[in-house]
């Protein structure tokens, strides 16, 4: 009887080729759903920040519209509405849409 217990034992215990194998589908599998998205939507939003000119129309992460009148390595300046003395220097981060002049 012991023998025949020893032997079920062995025999229902998994290879660690088995853990090591499952590991790398479940990281491969999150790369896949989390990591590349989110790599790629960084890289576009990236290429959106850069292509920003002097004259373009944007839309800030708060909703504002205005149009970029001069560009530094790192700001904007923006002038808002009808009023031309409305300039704000913002981060280039807070754009979240440009639309070129045609």
């Amino acid at each position: 009887m012991n023998l025949l217990l020893t032997a079920t034992a062995e025999q229902a215990e998994v290879p660690t080729i088995f853990w090591i194998g499952y590991f790398v589908v479940i990281i491969g599998v999150f790369y896949l759903l989390f990591y590349r998205p989110q790599k790629k939507e960084q890289k576009k939003r990236a290429a959106l920040v850069n292509s920003v000119e002097v004259g373009d129309s944007i839309l800030t992460t708060s909703g504002f519209y205005g149009i970029v009148i001069d560009i530094t390595d790192e700001d904007v300046i923006v002038e808002f509405g009808n009023n031309k003395n409305c300039r704000i220097p913002m981060k280039k981060a807070a754009i979240e849409q440009v639309e070129k002049p045609e």
